[in-house]
């Protein structure tokens, strides 16, 4: 017995040799093909907790004070990649909760890890270690 899969191949191959309308082969297609799941809006990120990189390699706020526990969403308005990492460079350990942001293309945002310990976090961008606008520090209380 071939797997159900095996028949949408065979069927698309056949229709891809005969000219179907396009009502047809949808409907002949809707049996082998999953919606996805729609997926919940987004929650905006929280200002008090957000540094963004706006275009031309500037990230707002350059220092931020968050309460014990928060995460700090890192977001990449800018038209480059980024790659937000603790100091010190190029090591990155003085807060490794910084590793969750890492990679940001354009239009991407991500959270560091739950910041748990009292401290002062600086980071900077791996690509860019030495543009100052890309360099920052978080105050963890």
């Amino acid at each position: 017995m071939r797997p159900a899969w095996h028949q949408c191949v065979r069927l698309v191959s056949v229709c891809s040799v005969v000219v179907c309308f396009s009502g047809t082969l949808a409907m002949l297609l809707a049996g082998c093909t999953e919606t996805a799941p729609s997926s919940a809006p987004s929650v905006p990120p929280d200002p008090a907790t957000t540094v963004t990189i706006e275009r031309g390699s500037v990230a707002t706020p350059r220092t931020l004070v968050v309460p014990l526990g928060s995460q700090v969403t890192f977001v990449n308005n800018d038209r480059i990649v980024h790659e937000m990492f603790s100091d010190p460079h190029p090591e990155h350990d003085s807060c490794p909760e910084f590793d969750a942001v890492g990679r940001l293309t354009p239009g991407e945002s991500r959270q560091t890890t739950n910041l748990v310990l009292a401290r002062t976090c600086n980071f900077h961008d791996h690509i860019n270690p030495d543009i100052a606008t890309l360099n920052g520090s978080i105050r963890i209380q």
